[in-house]
């Protein structure tokens, strides 16, 4: 968030018509919980213009953008690496630690669509399982951003928004905001 140093979201695997929803989720659950970028790998061009939209929308900052090559980031990353994934260790053994070398690196937070490459698990400076249970890339994304952040992320403040929703009990209210 505004105080530390970037958290990117990388999304491995895109696979059209199934995936469509799931890869516009992570991206949204990404901008929602206080990452700063999310790479979407994989014929997610649709994703990432509902991404964009949104943020113009209801405010930034925040960037999305398309690749078919996740490797050159991967490899040339300067900072932590932390891949998201049902057989690594307990999110609640290691997020301060992670959280504590977050102060002075960027992060990049890695969740796949399918089977992950070796190379990922290899590469990453912790494999986090959120349970080691099936389940979901977007409630493991949700839960890690929110334990890494310590629910600080529940109070941003969004810039050049054109609306908002407005919290109630009941019903729904977007307020249109004047420029």
């Amino acid at each position: 968030m505004q105080d530390s140093p970037a958290v990117v979201v990388l999304r491995l695997g895109h696979r059209p018509g199934r995936d469509d929803r799931m890869t516009t989720h992570v991206a949204l659950t990404a901008r929602a919980l206080g990452a700063d970028r999310a790479v979407l790998v994989g014929d997610a061009s649709q994703a990432g213009a509902t991404v964009t939209d949104i943020t113009d929308r209801f405010g930034g900052p925040f960037d999305v953008t398309v690749t078919d090559a996740y490797r050159p980031l991967l490899r040339d990353w300067e900072g932590t690496v932390v891949h998201l994934t049902m057989y690594g260790e307990p999110v609640e053994s290691v997020t301060p630690a992670i959280r504590e070398r977050h102060r002075t690196e960027p992060l990049l937070l890695i969740v796949g669509a399918g089977k992950v490459d070796f190379e990922v698990y290899d590469r990453a400076d912790w494999n986090v399982g959120v349970t080691n249970q099936p389940h979901s890339e977007v409630a493991a994304l949700a839960v890690f951003l929110d334990r890494l952040f310590e629910g600080r992320e529940l109070d941003r403040e969004w810039a050049d928004a054109d609306r908002r929703v407005i919290p109630q009990e009941t019903g729904k209210r977007v307020e249109e905001l004047d420029e």
